[in-house]
C-alpha cells in the first residue's frame, strides 16, 4: 500500500469526514490536492505552517483513489511530491492523525502514521 499524507486544518478534516468527500480550495485553483510522503511532510509543515497548532494529517491509501496521482516537482525544488488530481473520497482516508509539535515548535510525525 502506498500512503500519501495531506496536511489539513482539524475543522476541515471533520467537515470532509461528515460529507464523505474532501474538496480543498487548491482543487479549484490549481487542479489538484497537495500531498507529501512521510519523509517530506514535516519539512513541508515546518516551512508552510510554522506556529499553527490546529493541524492534522490525513493518511490516504493511494490504491483507493479513482483519480490520477502524479509525482511532480512543480516548483523546481528537485523533489517530487504527490498530487491528487480529483476529489478525495473519504473511504480512501485510512486515518486522521494528530500532528504534534515538539518543544521548539517544529512538527513531528506521530508514531501512529503507517510508514
Amino acid at each position: 500500500m502506498v500512503v500519501l499524507l495531506h496536511i489539513i486544518p482539524k475543522q476541515e478534516a471533520e467537515a470532509a469526514k461528515a460529507s464523505g468527500v474532501y474538496k480543498p480550495a487548491s482543487l479549484s485553483s490549481e487542479g489538484f490536492i497537495h500531498c507529501s510522503y512521510a519523509n517530506q511532510v514535516c519539512r513541508v509543515a515546518n516551512f508552510l505552517f510554522k506556529g499553527n497548532a490546529d493541524l492534522a494529517l490525513l493518511e490516504i491509501d493511494k490504491t483507493k483513489l479513482d483519480c490520477d496521482v502524479v509525482n511532480e516537482d512543480l516548483y523546481e525544488s528537485g523533489e517530487l511530491f504527490p498530487h491528487i488530481y480529483g476529489e478525495l473520497p473519504w473511504n480512501s482516508v485510512i486515518a486522521i492523525h494528530e500532528f504534534p509539535r515538539n518543544e521548539i515548535g517544529e512538527f513531528e510525525l506521530s508514531a501512529s502514521v503507517s510508514v
